[in-house]
């Protein structure tokens, strides 16, 4: 999929965690969630022991609704799918 840096639209991302584990989620603006899973406060509950983290796949998505249909939709992915869809990201994300 096309990747966008749009400020606007809902994304679906995944983010590689620093002890090599795979967070996913939704934002509506890359930049800053990621900023808010690198910083002291803000992020994930998963991603604040696992620092650093770095943004490998994000994908737009429609609306909010449609963000987390496949939000869940990429977490119930086994890892070889999601090393597949990482695979396929084009750089840079944002």
């Amino acid at each position: 999929m096309m990747m966008e840096k749009t400020e606007n639209s809902w994304h679906v991302y995944i983010v590689c965690c620093g002890d090599g584990s795979y967070y996913t989620g939704i934002a509506k603006n890359l930049s800053r969630r990621i900023s808010e899973h690198n910083s002291a406060r803000g992020g994930a509950r998963y991603t604040r022991s696992r620092r650093p983290v770095e943004l490998v796949y994000a994908e737009p998505a429609a609306s909010r609704s449609a963000a987390a249909k496949r939000e869940y939709q990429v977490k119930k992915m086994p890892l070889s799918r999601k090393k597949e869809l990482i695979d396929t990201a084009q750089l840079p994300l944002i």
